[in-house]
């Protein structure tokens, strides 16, 4: 059997100093983690009671195995506000609340308006201006793929004319049933009227209601083939108590005197406003108590109030007239427009011309800008040539809902007008005060 040589006495001896020293120093040691362990923990849980920030200096402590784990001074900082963080929220209780990001849609709007009115029927105006904006979102996902879809062009080929003697587009005739049917199940029309109808519609009994629409479905609808901006014209007026129409193919005297309920004058109106389909699409409305606009999210499918409160500037530096007719002008009107262009106006300012030919737009911008738009008489057209019911009486309760003024002549507002007619014609000056002052002034 192997047998281990016995250590020299002077090797047992160093032997012995050796394990000494390493006791010492291990117990050292041992403490010195004791001593910084217990520190960095008192640091930790000063954080989680007081709330204080941890030291940023890096400190070295002992974990659980024997790790040795450096805490930079990020990590510290980070650590101190996770404790904070867990602090206060077992200080405060969470409560339920409702966060309101300030999004205003149409829906939102018109039920907090007629919550707000002391006025009767603002619960009707919810459903009708609905009706008409579903309308408004079709015909704009219409307008957008025309092109596409092969909805451009004359209707039927061409040869369809409408009571105005005008060639029907294709999507005048597709836009015309879109808000026919959309108004028609809100169930508070019995009578519906639009340009491109010879004769006001009788809503069905089963859908009747008690107001009555107007409404030019796509003007500017001569520009659809070019992609410029086109858009929709509607008014609603309040129907007489005593009109109750039922099938329209039988209808009595009394019944058909009914449906003369659209000859009233624009004063009115309970609501009006336009549909512009652009680059993008803005529904401009009023129920009588200001005006506002909302803008299609096409995202959620929702208009979104973007100009609450409009209101026309009282001057502008823009007219907005087809002035191929200039020849054809009264001398006093061509002597305004002169006078515009040269800055001999009572502004003293050179005006700039802006003309699309589509009211929605050139009425739109006036809006916005200020200005006056215009389609006066002329040698062709003696009474001028937008319609009253449909384009006219509504604009103009837009404009002066906005601060701004609509008159067919000197001292003549249009919402005053009577009409004896379904289609009837009127000129039409439109725009600031100021500048609709100045044309008054200067054709009288």
């Amino acid at each position: 059997m192997y047998t281990a040589a016995p250590l020299a006495p002077s090797q047992n001896k160093r032997s012995g100093r050796s394990l000494s020293w390493s006791v010492a120093l291990n117990a050292v040691l041992g403490l010195a983690c004791i001593a910084v362990f217990a520190r960095g923990y008192d640091d930790i849980a000063s954080g989680v009671t007081a709330g204080s920030r941890v030291q940023t200096s890096a400190a070295r402590f002992t974990v659980p195995g024997g790790m040795a784990h450096s805490l930079s001074q990020a990590g510290r900082r980070a650590q101190s506000s996770v404790f904070k963080t867990r602090a206060t929220m077992e200080a405060t209780p969470s409560q339920g609340t409702i966060v309101d990001d300030g999004t205003v849609t149409l829906t939102r709007f018109m039920i907090e308006e007629a919550l707000k009115s002391k006025t009767s029927g603002q619960e009707d105006m919810v459903k009708l201006i609905t009706s008409v904006s579903v309308a408004c979102k079709r015909i704009a996902s219409m307008v957008q793929v025309a092109g596409i879809m092969g909805s451009t062009g004359l209707a039927e080929g061409g040869g369809s004319v409408n009571v105005q003697g005008e060639e029907q587009k294709k999507l005048d005739v597709i836009s015309n049933d879109v808000l026919k049917s959309s108004l028609r199940s809100s169930g508070k029309l019995g009578v519906i009227a639009s340009e491109e109808e010879d004769n006001p519609v009788v809503v069905d009994e089963l859908y009747s209601g008690e107001y009555v629409a107007t409404f030019d479905p796509l003007d500017g609808s001569s520009n659809i083939d070019a992609a410029i901006s086109t858009g929709t014209i509607f008014g609603v007026f309040k129907a007489p108590e005593e009109c109750l129409v039922g099938d329209s193919e039988n209808l009595s005297i009394a019944e058909q005197n009914c449906l003369q309920a659209t000859l009233q004058p624009g004063d009115n109106l309970v609501a009006a406003g336009y549909c512009m389909y652009s680059s993008s699409t803005i529904l401009v409305m009023t129920t009588g108590n200001g005006l506002n606009g909302f803008t299609l999210d096409p995202t959620i499918g929702e208009f979104i109030l973007t100009h609450p409160n409009m209101q026309i500037p009282k001057r502008g530096k823009i007219y907005s007239m087809n002035e191929a007719n200039y020849f054809d002008w009264e001398p006093k009107l061509q002597n305004y427009i002169d006078n515009l262009k040269k800055g001999e106006g009572q502004s003293k300012t050179k005006y700039s011309a802006r003309y699309i030919g589509s009211m929605v737009g050139d009425v739109h911008r006036t809006l916005l800008y200020g200005g006056i738009f215009a389609y006066p008489a002329d040698k062709k057209n003696k009474n001028g040539k937008l319609r009253l019911l449909y384009e006219a009486a509504p604009m103009s309760m837009i404009f002066e809902q906005a601060g701004g003024k609509s008159i067919i002549g000197p001292g003549e507002r249009v919402l005053d007008v009577q009409p004896d007619q379904v289609h009837q014609r009127v000129p039409i000056f439109i725009g600031s005060p100021d500048d609709v002052d100045e044309v008054s002034a200067s054709l009288a």
